[in-house]
């Protein structure tokens, strides 16, 4: 893995730390980890192969991270304080992202560290073409994981603030 991979990857992990701590739901919130698996998208997925069972791979690893993604987005606490909505990752929502994005991690130093070859066997008994789906398939999850879990957590935040009044106005009446 290269300095930047590591970097990436790390990165990605230690996005749901930040939120361990209670704090304000804000633009950042969404931002920062779009920002980070647009830039992995951008960089590692060229194409998204479809002989074979590529679409079979890129589906299952897609769905993984969508179960995981809405999984720990319901699994972080949102509420209300005043004007603001507050989030909180809990325990199950971290192990839940740590799980989606470290498996990623892990299966790249695998391949990297001599499950290469077991990899290629596997590919080839079932039909996988090549290294692209895999990338394409790991690259999906970790995207759908973060916008999935974001999504639920934006969902969220809006049923709070659904039937919130409107704040007061600062405006003087004129009666006539």
């Amino acid at each position: 893995m290269t300095t930047t991979e590591w970097i990436t990857d790390i990165a990605l992990v230690l996005v749901v730390f930040r939120q361990l701590r209670e704090g304000r739901l804000d633009l950042r919130s969404f931002l920062i980890p779009l920002g980070i698996v647009a830039y992995v998208a951008h960089t590692y997925l060229d194409t998204v192969p479809t002989g074979g069972n590529d679409l079979v791979l890129v589906g299952a690893l897609t769905a993984a991270g969508a179960a995981l993604g809405v999984a720990g987005g319901v699994c972080t606490r949102v509420r209300r304080a005043g004007e603001h909505v507050l989030v909180k990752a809990g325990a199950v929502a971290a192990i839940l992202w740590v799980l989606g994005m470290g498996a990623r991690m892990g299966f790249q130093l695998w391949t990297e560290h001599g499950g290469g070859d077991d990899v290629a066997r596997f590919s080839v008994a079932h039909h996988i073409t090549g290294d692209q789906a895999w990338v394409a398939a790991f690259v999906l999850m970790a995207l759908t994981e973060v916008v999935t879990r974001l999504a639920t957590i934006f969902v969220r935040s809006r049923m709070l603030t659904a039937g919130k009044p409107a704040p007061a106005s600062h405006s003087v009446a004129v009666r006539p």
